[in-house]
C-alpha cells in the first residue's frame, strides 16, 4: 500500500535556494541507495515555512529509506538548514488524479 510522508519545517528565507539544491542532493542520494520515493511534492507555504511530501510505495522501503537516511552526507546537510522539523505519514485510502 501506498504512503505519503510530509515534512514540515522552518528555513531562513535567505537559505531558499540551499533548502532546494540539498533537498534535490539528498533526492538523488536516497534514489540511489534505496527504493524511492517514487514521486515528491515541495510546497513553500509562506516565506519561512515548507511542506515536503514524498510518496512511497510501501511501509518497507519508507522505514529502509528512514534507518538509512542519517548515514547519508547528503541527509545531514539537508537537515542543516532546516528548523522546526515536525514530520507524520498516513497510508493513501483514495486518490482522484485528474488528467484535464
Amino acid at each position: 500500500m501506498a504512503l505519503i510522508r510530509t515534512t514540515r519545517f522552518t528555513a531562513d528565507p535567505a537559505e531558499a535556494d540551499t533548502v532546494l539544491e540539498r533537498r534535490r542532493q539528498l533526492l538523488e542520494a536516497l534514489r540511489a541507495a534505496f527504493a524511492g520515493p517514487t514521486e515528491t511534492r515541495l510546497i513553500r507555504v509562506d516565506e519561512r515555512t515548507w511542506v515536503d511530501m514524498w510518496r512511497w510505495d510501501s511501509h518497507e522501503t519508507l522505514r529502509a529509506a528512514l534507518d538509512g537516511a542519517p548515514r547519508l552526507s547528503e541527509a545531514t546537510a539537508a537537515f542543516a538548514v532546516a528548523r522546526d522539523v515536525s514530520a507524520e505519514q498516513g497510508d493513501v485510502v483514495d486518490e482522484d488524479v485528474w488528467a484535464g
